[in-house]
């Protein structure tokens, strides 16, 4: 598995993410789904990864994530998601763990993320409190919200911004 800079906008992440719009749109109100479109993953401050299987022919995707910069020492995880036939195969922890090392890079003093509290949700839930994630309130702009989890990482010093 190779996890590296990729575009939102190719044909088979396009359609991943589509799926997982249409996952978060059917499992929470509108006003509640925080999930990013391809438009918004183009943006100058995210940074878009994918988790590719290379294979005869050509690499097939397993995988996205990408990595909002809120501030100059807050990142923010945004777009998770592993292809159906990919989960259980470590997807996930690796583009977590390539994120995360983008952040360190940059000197981010933590990573927070948004996820949603329905039992839907609890793997991701347990995948981020596994890599260190503890609960916080919202942050950024967003408010208190029943369909909302609230999470983020403190990283290790020292913060220099390069």
């Amino acid at each position: 598995m190779i996890v590296s800079l990729d575009s939102p906008d190719r044909a088979d992440v396009t359609a991943l993410l589509s799926e997982h719009l249409r996952d978060m749109r059917a499992g929470s109100p509108a006003c509640s789904v925080h999930a990013l479109d391809v438009t918004a993953l183009l943006a100058p401050s995210i940074t878009f990864v994918t988790a590719r299987e290379p294979g005869p022919d050509g690499a097939t995707l397993l995988g996205c994530g990408a990595l909002s910069e809120l501030d100059a020492h807050h990142g923010e995880l945004k777009s998770m998601r592993t292809a159906t036939g990919a989960r259980g195969r470590g997807v996930a922890t690796a583009v977590l763990g390539h994120l995360l090392g983008v952040a360190r890079e940059r000197g981010y003093e933590r990573v927070s993320l948004e996820t949603g509290s329905q039992d839907s949700f609890a793997p991701a839930r347990r995948l981020y409190a596994r890599h260190g994630f503890v609960e916080c309130g919202p942050f950024g702009s967003y408010v208190e919200d029943p369909y909302s989890v609230f999470m983020t990482l403190p990283l290790p010093g020292p913060h220099v911004r390069a």
